[in-house]
This record gives structure tokens, C-alpha cells and sequence, in this order.
């Protein structure tokens, strides 16, 4: 049984302009900063049991992204305008330099920040995710078995928001005790709002078309993340299925990187919290990164 630990004890909620677009975030903690960002179709919640882990030596922030949850539904989704989000948030809060953690979608927005605004990232982890180019450019009958949604979604002319206001319940099948249950009720709702359910469809299809080009650009110019790259993914998910070591892909688009395999389902926040927090806070305090992977 998970020992109960207060909703983010000791956060403030706040809702603030970034750039012309309100985001809801959730911030507390003292110390070197490091910024959360969840993936689909999750909210901010999800990191309810990592963040008060960090806020013990670190100031955390944790946003809803662009359309997801209670931020503001305002087009483009792009990862370059949710990263531009990122760094406009940040400086609202008076942060210059800090750390990004971004899970499944928000990991895509945690990479692209650090490729556009490299002078503000001193750390990245991204979890359960490879570069989309890269993704896309592998794609093959296991990736379409497993991530058919990724077409789905990004289909405009046989729209994927009608099937999924059909029953968003349904259709996004939810470990509620997992979650636990404030976690659950703000993604519930999220859920309900068909405003949240198209942004996030939206998101998807920026990722086939304006993600995967500036992917590609960066490749192209050979740019690529400088700062220390942690890659954390589920041995319980389907990245090493996939792609084999997710660290060989990354190699590819980041000078400095260690990898991390935990023993958990895909949404490791909620399922294995205090060992992707000790990596994350393994990552900000080491003079350097581990190299080789570890099970957790």
C-alpha cells in the first residue's frame, strides 16, 4: 500500500500569463529550480507525488502545458510555442536557469526548449520518449500497432474529438487508485472539457507536421542538446520494443547523456515516484551524469 501524502502540501496555485497565454501552475519549494511538464492526457497532477520529493532541495514548478488541463486553449501546439510558453512561465516567476523533466508529450516540449533556448537549461530528462523525427522516421507495423493514435489523432478530414466525447471515460481508461484520487478528479474534468480533448488532438497533429520539420531542421544544422541529458524510460512500456536502447537514439541529438530503465508502467510519476525523483535529483547534483543504464 502507497503511504497517503498530502495533494502538493505547501505549493501555491496560481494562474499566470506567459507570454499572452495563461497557464495554471502549481509552484513551492526552495533552492535550484527544476521544471515539470506531464504528457498526454494527463495534467500538472500527475506529478503530485515527485514534486514535494524535490521541493526538499529544490524549487518546483509544475504547469498545466498549453491546452491541457486548465491552461488556456489558444493555438498553435506546437512543442516550439509550448517551449516559448516554458521560457515566458519561468521568467514570470523570476527563474533564468533551470532544470526541465518532461514525460510522453511534455517531453517532446522539454527537448525542444532546451534545442531553442539552450542558455536557460542546465538539465534535461525526458521519459518514455524518443525525438518525433526519429519516431516517425522508424515507424514501422509494430510502431503503427502501438501508437496508432498518433494517426488517428493527426486525421482532420474523420476528426478523433467525436469519438472521444463519445465517452472520454471510456476512452481514456484510468488507474484511479494509482492516480490517486485528487489527481484523478483534475484529469476527469480535463477530460470532460471537449475544449481540452481537441487541444490535445491538436497537439498530436503539430507533431506530424511543424514538430517533425523542426526536428528535422536541427538534425539537418547538426544542433543538439548541450546541456546533460538524462533518458528515463519504463521497462514496463514499449520504448526498448521499439527502438532496442532508447540511449543509442539519443546519442544522436545530445553531447552529454546517461540513461535510466525503472522497473514501472509507462506513467512512472504516479507508479514509481521516489525513484524517478532520486534520478532527477542524481542528474542535478552529480558533477556528471551516470553513463550506463541501471534498473530501479
Amino acid at each position: 500500500m502507497r503511504a497517503a501524502v498530502a495533494f502538493f502540501d505547501g505549493f501555491e496555485l496560481e494562474r499566470i500569463d506567459a507570454g499572452g497565454v495563461t497557464l495554471r501552475v502549481r509552484h513551492g519549494g526552495t533552492g535550484p529550480v527544476v521544471l515539470l511538464l506531464h504528457g498526454h492526457h494527463r495534467t500538472h497532477a500527475t506529478w503530485h507525488r515527485v514534486a514535494p520529493l524535490l521541493a526538499e532541495r529544490h524549487t518546483v514548478v509544475c504547469p498545466d502545458l498549453r491546452g491541457y488541463g486548465e491552461s488556456a486553449k489558444v493555438p498553435p501546439y506546437t512543442k516550439r510555442a509550448m517551449a516559448g510558453d516554458m521560457l515566458s512561465l519561468m521568467r514570470a516567476l523570476g527563474h533564468d536557469r533551470f532544470a526541465v523533466v518532461g514525460h510522453d508529450r511534455g517531453a517532446y516540449v522539454a527537448s525542444r526548449l532546451a534545442l531553442d533556448h539552450p542558455g536557460h537549461v542546465t538539465h534535461l530528462v525526458v521519459m518514455d520518449a524518443i525525438p518525433i523525427a526519429e519516431a516517425l522516421a522508424r515507424a514501422d507495423a509494430r510502431f503503427a500497432a502501438s501508437w496508432w493514435h498518433w494517426f488517428f489523432f493527426g486525421q482532420t478530414d474523420k476528426p478523433a474529438e467525436r469519438v472521444i466525447n463519445a465517452d472520454p471515460d471510456a476512452w481514456y481508461r484510468v488507474d484511479r487508485e494509482l492516480m490517486g484520487e485528487e489527481a484523478y478528479a483534475d484529469l476527469r474534468r480535463a477530460l470532460h472539457d471537449p475544449e481540452v480533448v481537441h487541444a490535445m488532438v491538436e497537439d498530436y497533429r503539430a507533431g506530424l507536421r511543424e514538430d517533425r520539420e523542426a526536428d528535422e531542421a536541427d538534425r539537418a544544422a547538426g544542433r543538439k542538446v548541450r546541456c546533460p541529458l538524462l533518458v528515463v524510460w519504463a521497462a514496463r512500456d514499449d520504448l526498448e520494443a521499439l527502438y532496442g536502447d532508447p540511449l543509442e537514439v539519443w546519442r544522436d541529438w545530445a553531447v552529454d547523456v546517461s540513461g535510466l530503465r525503472l522497473d514501472s508502467g509507462h506513467h512512472m510519476a504516479e507508479e514509481v515516484p521516489r525513484e524517478l525523483a532520486e534520478a532527477v535529483l542524481g542528474l542535478c547534483h552529480a558533477s556528471r551524469p551516470r553513463t550506463s543504464p541501471k534498473t530501479a
